[in-house]
């Protein structure tokens, strides 16, 4: 089985919530695809709730496309821990810690249910399982203990 980076990552030593560059791929005809570990909560001590979880999912998709270029895709990890990012370009981690930052922010302090996107039964795969509450509350809690930019030493932007 080919060796996945994420799963080689000592995950008792990262101290969330982090955005970490996971790998920057370059493409035959010279494209740069970079992965960022986006992690909300402390691994194995904490995991954000499901519902919470695929709301701010949702909202992500929108706001970091509002906030940053070239964002291909973001996706929750299956531990309800954070999300990754895969992006076009060679964007820098802190560059994609303040878009996130303010996303989260946004997600906290203004959005309403009126402006989560997908949350009808053609929209999404599991529209009942959606909670704004709890993505605003955990969007809070993850805001008020800042984003470092090194997964290991806290480094607050």
């Amino acid at each position: 089985m080919a060796k996945v980076e994420s799963f080689e990552l000592d995950h008792t030593k990262v101290k969330a919530p982090y955005v970490r560059l996971i790998n920057d791929s370059q493409g035959p005809a010279g494209d740069h695809i970079r992965n960022f570990d986006l992690r909300l909560v402390q691994p194995n001590e904490n995991a954000i709730p499901t519902a919470g979880l695929h709301t701010i999912e949702h909202l992500l998709a929108s706001l970091l496309r509002d906030r940053i270029d070239g964002v291909i895709d973001c996706s929750p990890f299956g531990c309800r821990t954070g999300f990754h990012l895969i992006m076009w370009g060679q964007p820098e981690v802190e560059d994609v810690a303040r878009a996130l930052k303010g996303s989260l922010e946004a997600i906290a302090d203004t959005v309403t249910w009126e402006d989560v996107p997908g949350t009808r039964i053609e929209s999404c795969g599991n529209y009942r399982d959606h909670s704004l509450f709890s993505a605003k509350e955990w969007s809070r809690k993850i805001l008020d203990e800042g984003f470092s930019i090194d997964p290991f030493v806290r480094k607050v932007i």
